[in-house]
């Protein structure tokens, strides 16, 4: 909007540049934008968009969760449930998870998407996260060259299909407003976004430190429990990638 240059009329010579940049406008996109104006509305109005921001802090949250267990838990001894590694090791997992990122979402996501959609593939990626945090406790059996491969490799899926369901509902939240309130529509996912992943340290953190006080209860022992709670909340998420919870805009149900 800030493009169209419409400025007060003070003489004719000024007349005469608005008259001829409104001959140049398009009629179509003249009326285009006058319905936009007339129909804007609250951002906390517009529910293809808030559910959309919803999904997308309970998946950060779960995101950043992860991150402060992972190294912790990598790091503390097997007899804690953990997998006893060192700085080094857990550094070059990292590294190598990294790594796998940048090719992932410059060589493999855009095709994921166009094939798959933000939707379908936010759903089938947080499917796929559940097994794999299912499986971490039970590293704790394997040792040497075994662990490290094992590890890097879920690691690297694990990330990679983290990095599918956010960048997926990034897309949906874009798609759920007009160009003129994007970014006033980013702005409040930021906020929301960074709150969740302000407090989601603090409690994965505090869950972590009570797991290892219960190595030999029944239910989840150790750190089972944290990465049961973890599957928990992704579980959540994917539920509220369906409707009638997420809405989304006609012109984007088909993907």
């Amino acid at each position: 909007q800030e493009t169209l240059h419409k400025h007060k009329v003070s003489d004719d010579g000024n007349q005469s540049v608005e008259a001829l940049e409104a001959h140049l406008i398009d009629p179509k996109e003249e009326v285009g934008q006058s319905n936009s104006s007339n129909t804007k509305k609250s951002l906390f109005k517009n529910w293809p968009l808030m559910s959309s921001i919803i999904v997308y802090c309970v998946f950060s949250f779960h995101d950043m969760a992860y991150t402060e267990v992972f190294s912790l838990w990598a790091e503390s001894d097997r007899k804690y449930g953990g997998l006893s590694l060192s700085s080094e090791d857990v550094g070059q997992t990292l590294a190598i998870t990294g790594a796998s990122l940048l090719v992932y979402q410059l060589f493999m996501y855009p095709s994921i998407i166009k094939v798959l959609g933000p939707i379908k593939s936010s759903q089938i990626a947080a499917v796929l996260c559940i097994p794999i945090l299912f499986a971490y406790p039970y590293m704790t059996y394997l040792s040497g060259p075994g662990l490290s491969i094992v590890l890097n490799i879920a690691s690297v899926i694990k990330n990679n299909l983290g990095v599918t369901i956010i960048t997926g509902t990034f897309i949906l939240q874009n798609n759920a407003v007009p160009q003129n309130q994007r970014g006033a529509a980013n702005g409040l996912a930021m906020t929301g976004m960074s709150f969740f992943k302000a407090i989601a340290p603090a409690g994965a953190g505090i869950v972590f430190s009570w797991a290892q006080k219960r190595q030999h209860a029944f239910f989840f022992p150790g750190d089972q429990m944290v990465f049961f709670l973890l599957n928990i909340i992704e579980l959540l998420g994917l539920v509220l990638t369906f409707r009638p919870f997420l809405a989304v805009p006609e012109q984007y149900e088909r993907n």
